[in-house]
């Protein structure tokens, strides 16, 4: 590697829901850096396929792992590790990235809705960073945890209340976990990006004045592709973010900072 600062050879990674957008852009780069890479998936479809091959063409080893995260972990996460130390023994990066944004407006959300959010976005990293950090703290390993968080847990978004509230959580566990685990030597971190061009984000596509609305809102102008996010993961993850812990770093064009944009001309 060109920096070995940000050298991720000989270690091991599990990305949750890891198989396209952020997820899949994470992935892609903890291989390009050097590690080997066990892909978690709802389903081995062919994004999944897609994301397999193109970490295992970074040269290193890649493993795909299904699992439906939007379950109480109780009824998972036993059978789950047994299955990743099984498919990859020795992981020592864990990003918990798996998440869900299906959002009814406040007054219609229900409790089955409101529940698969938190379980999908807060609950399943929570137990699985659990898991690990037991398995670490055993074996005196110095694992790094990495969440991905949201502009949302900092912004409110009209309508977006199971969501806005699983981030919010996502970020005050991070912060937490830091505390508890800092002193064995494990590290917590969160990227948190802005509004990036996901399958989840597709309307972008489908609506010009949406887009450039949004654009608007970010001070650098730009709705960009997820890839943003890779380099950020990587610091956050590698030998260079040494002391950084329990951060939520955002990647976001300066959105999170600005109070409001200027209005355009032609709108005074």
């Amino acid at each position: 590697m060109g920096n070995a600062l940000f050298d991720l050879s000989g270690h091991r990674a599990l990305v949750t829901g890891g198989t396209q957008g952020v997820g899949a852009v994470v992935s892609r780069a903890i291989a390009a850096a050097g590690a080997d890479v066990l892909i978690h998936g709802l389903k081995k479809d062919a994004a999944a396929d897609q994301t397999l091959e193109a970490c295992r063409g970074e040269g290193v080893e890649a493993e795909i792992i299904c699992q439906d995260l939007a379950k109480p972990p109780v009824d998972y996460i036993d059978s789950m590790m047994d299955q990743i130390n099984s498919i990859m023994p020795g992981i020592d990066l864990l990003v918990n990235n798996a998440g869900t944004y299906i959002d009814p407006p406040f007054l219609d959300l229900d409790y089955q809705c409101f529940q698969k959010t938190m379980h999908l976005n807060v609950h399943a990293g929570f137990f699985l960073t659990q898991a690990f950090a037991r398995d670490w703290i055993r074996k005196q390993t110095k694992g790094r945890v990495l969440f991905t968080g949201s502009i949302n847990g900092l912004l409110a978004e009209a309508d977006h209340t199971a969501y806005d509230t699983s981030k919010g959580a996502v970020a005050a566990m991070v912060r937490s976990l830091c505390v508890s685990l800092a002193p064995q030597g494990i590290r917590v971190n969160s990227l948190a990006p802005g509004l990036v061009r996901t399958p989840l984000t597709d309307v972008l596509n489908q609506n010009q004045a949406l887009d450039s609305w949004m654009k608007l809102h970010t001070p650098n102008g730009a709705v960009p592709e997820a890839d943003v996010c890779g380099g950020t993961a990587i610091y956050l993850l590698s030998d260079a973010a040494s002391h950084v812990h329990g951060q939520t770093i955002y990647v976001d064009g300066g959105m999170s900072v600005w109070q409001q944009p200027d209005v355009p001309p032609n709108w005074i």
